[in-house]
């Protein structure tokens, strides 16, 4: 009898501590994830609107606010799409760093256009287990405001940006489209990509 309510217990101890590794960890909240739109995003327009600095300088504060504030890893593989599985373990290191660079470089280009506009975060939503928090940029040359939407996921104490949607472009998608189109005409060859990446970043 006793070794049998040893193994109840160390089976019901297992079960316990097997449902509390199962538990996923909590999503971020849309007012956290608002104020940390907020924040990130006064940084990186102050950053790519100093015209004191270089553009590889802007480029370089960017990048570590990129680095932060992004899920790298899961965007670089949804952007691979069905291509991050046949890849071999070398192509994708290869392909994280370059994605990396180019991505940045994207990124910045993008919301480098941006000025001394104000940036006015809006509010955070749930959306598909995710967070979208919505932010509007002022033009300063009389242009209609720029919506910007920043989907974000993890929990309150580090959230990730997953996803940049301006005026309702995903640049995620819209990265998934042009690199598969890329694989596509050179049959299926993740090795084309790459080529591509690195002539982008200046290493072809």
């Amino acid at each position: 009898m006793r070794l049998a309510r040893r193994s109840i217990l160390a089976t019901a101890a297992v079960l316990a501590l097997g449902l509390t590794f199962a538990q996923p960890a909590a999503a971020v909240s849309p007012d956290v994830a608002a104020q940390f739109i907020r924040k990130l995003g006064a940084e990186a327009i102050s950053v790519l609107a100093d015209k004191s600095k270089t553009q590889a300088d802007r480029e370089a504060t960017f990048q570590k606010l990129f680095v932060q504030s992004f899920d790298i890893d899961e965007i670089s593989q949804f952007v691979l799409g069905r291509y991050w599985r046949t890849a071999s373990e070398a192509q994708r290191a290869e392909y994280q760093k370059l994605f990396q660079t180019f991505i940045v470089s994207s990124y910045a280009a993008k919301l480098g256009q941006y000025s001394g506009e104000k940036f006015t975060v809006r509010e955070g939503r749930v959306d598909d287990g995710d967070v979208v928090v919505s932010s509007q940029v002022e033009r300063t040359d009389g242009g209609p405001p720029v919506r910007v939407d920043w989907r974000l996921k993890g929990p309150d104490n580090a959230p990730k940006i997953i996803d940049v949607v301006v005026e309702g472009v995903s640049m995620r998608l819209t990265h998934r489209s042009e690199f598969a189109t890329v694989i596509q005409n050179n049959g299926g060859n993740v090795d084309a990509l790459l080529n591509a990446l690195r002539k982008r970043s200046g290493q072809g």
